[in-house]
């Protein structure tokens, strides 16, 4: 993707044969490391503890409704499970997923840096991250949440020990553990775009990165913008739940209707901070195993700054049915319209380049084709509930459940497991099982579509989402549905056993074991703790595939960035592996 030279000067305060999971080993070493990788690495195993605990709710969620009336928990444990599912899914795996872990690990290699521009600042990031996520485990055992995830008044405003209504205690540790986590995405924010403006090597200009580093500094500038109007509308619930100030509750002369509005002023663009990210790296991922450019790569970048911008302008569709005037409702209609513009480039130039491509179906591609099709339908069917007439009647369904899954597991999820499966040889050093890979993307593929594609029908039949019971026609569905989480569950065990089995015995990865032309396959597997050997200086573009046969792929490295694998040795043997 990008031929390097190497300039004057090398790293000389490490040795550039040690990896960067070698260098300075033991637990001192990692937890006061300034290595992004190291971060990225601890940040990864992190979120996906917090994925595993969401996943558990869900499956406890469906198993619930496999049949009408109580099955295994009664409804106020429901209604906890089912707000901790999305508070732990989404505040502390999908928002963090993929900026935080494979961002930190991949994102300055990929600009040719050392390190990011703020290492201590990212360690601290870090630290935040765990901190909040501890206040939320608390919380959990504290006796959970019964509100939602979206924490609606008046129920998380109002105390029941002096007369209010509904929630438990623990409401406010809640949300005050997603303001703490709110800081830690803050400074990533802020650390992104400081290194993709100051730490890019020479030579890289802004029409030269990759479409993954496009994404992220896209994603940075939500996080700036939007998290902390979602750290105010926390605080000011704290006040009001502590102090008795009337803001939200109406009881005490507040509007619900404002926290909606501040709520949403955040989490729309939210669903940005989850889903562009998965963007960039399927563009990644098309055009290596297409082996072709990217088609439309400035429009595709474009479309990813787009999304950021117009990302702030919708958050009213959420609340067609609150009361808001019918000439609001009809300008937040029209901009849901128009939001779906910049998704629809990245889908087209996709396509685009595939087609004669010369694709290969290996793991990390099947989940990026995953992602096309299952958030093409997430997209499509976005557009129903921006339609005022037709929201009416599919708002709070099961429709909205089926949307919203498709967006961000069916995006946000399939692209951090493509991501996860093409970079895992690098920033590892080991090889996995291919036929296992496979398999896993197999059951997690058709078991996603076998639980949520019945919700659809289950909520244009009217079905309300958030219900522990259901009327009696539902309950074949809600079995289907059920029966399909269950292989959706078993998908994630066997990727889990494949990614252990890696680690404990997987054979040494090679350098480059995709034959991609990317610059972050320029370096050693695992790479050193500074990355590069010797400072590149980037020549060519991000995405030069018409140069990428196994002889011309390396014209113009120097060997002191390559492994101990001969240069077409390296590539051979990768392709083998893979």
């Amino acid at each position: 993707m990008a031929a390097i030279t190497t300039a004057p000067g090398t790293y000389d305060e490490v040795d550039p044969n040690t990896s960067y999971l070698e260098n300075n080993k033991g637990l001192m070493g990692w937890l006061f490391t300034l290595d992004h990788k190291r971060i990225g690495v601890m940040y990864l195993i992190s979120v996906l503890m917090a994925f595993a605990l969401g996943g558990i709710f869900a499956l406890l969620l469906r198993a619930e409704l496999f049949t009408k009336g109580q099955t295994l928990i009664d409804a106020e444990t429901y209604n906890r499970a089912f707000s901790l599912h999305g508070v732990v899914m989404i505040f502390l795996f999908l928002i963090p997923a993929i900026p935080a872990a494979l961002g930190n690990i991949i994102l300055p290699i990929q600009l040719g840096a050392k390190d990011v521009a703020f290492p201590k600042l990212n360690l601290l990031s870090l630290y935040i991250y765990v901190f909040g996520a501890c206040f939320a485990v608390y919380s959990m055992i504290h006796g959970g949440v019964d509100t939602g995830w979206t924490f609606y008044t008046p129920y998380s405003s109002s105390d029941p020990a002096h007369g209010g209504v509904g929630t438990s205690s623990s409401v406010i540790p809640m949300t005050l553990s997603v303001l703490i986590m709110g800081f830690s995405s803050v400074l990533t924010g802020v650390n992104f775009i400081a290194t993709i403006h100051k730490m890019r090597a020479p030579g890289l200009t802004w029409r030269r990165l990759s479409l993954f580093a496009w994404s992220l500094y896209a994603t940075a500038i939500i996080q700036i913008l939007a998290t902390p109007v979602l750290a105010i509308t926390f605080l000011l619930l704290t006040m009001e739940r502590f102090l008795g100030l009337g803001i939200f509750d109406p009881r005490l002369g507040g509007d619900p209707v404002l926290y909606q509005h501040f709520f949403w002023f955040y989490s729309h663009p939210a669903v940005y901070i989850m889903i562009v990210p998965g963007m960039g790296i399927v563009s990644d991922l098309i055009a290596t195993f297409s082996r072709r450019e990217p088609f439309g790569y400035m429009a595709i970048a474009m479309s990813s700054i787009a999304l950021a911008l117009l990302g702030f302008l919708v958050w009213g569709h959420h609340l067609f049915v609150a009361g808001m005037s019918e000439y609001a409702t009809m300008v937040f209609s029209a901009l849901t319209f128009l939001v779906a513009i910049p998704s629809g480039v990245k889908v087209f130039n996709w396509i685009a380049t595939l087609y004669k491509g010369s694709i290969s179906l290996q793991s990390p591609m099947l989940w990026a084709l995953s992602f096309i099709f299952l958030f093409t339908i997430g997209g499509l069917t976005g557009l129903f509930l921006g339609m005022l007439a037709v929201d009416v009647h599919l708002h709070d369904t099961y429709f909205v459940v089926a949307h919203f899954h498709y967006v961000m597991v069916g995006g946000t999820v399939m692209g951090f497991l493509g991501g996860l499966h093409y970079w895992w040889p690098k920033f590892t050093g080991k090889l996995y099982n291919e036929s296992w890979a496979i398999a896993g993307w197999l059951f997690v593929f058709l078991g996603f579509n076998v639980t949520f594609l019945v919700q659809f029908v289950l909520g244009s039949r009217g079905m309300p989402r958030r219900s522990y019971d259901y009327l009696p026609q539902y309950e074949f569905l809600h079995q289907i549905s059920t029966v399909g989480s269950w292989i959706l569950g078993f998908g994630f065990l066997l990727l889990g056993a494949m990614f252990v089995r890696s680690l404990l015995n997987g054979r040494p990865a090679p350098r480059n074991p995709w034959g991609s032309a990317a610059l972050e396959w320029m370096t050693p597997t695992p790479p050193p703790p500074y990355n590069f050997v010797s400072d590149p200086v980037i020549t060519r573009g991000q995405y030069d595939y018409h140069l990428a046969t196994d002889d011309e792929l390396y014209e113009g490295f120097d060997d002191p960035l390559l492994s101990h694998k001969s240069r077409k040795g390296g590539v051979d043997e990768g392709k083998e592996d893979a």
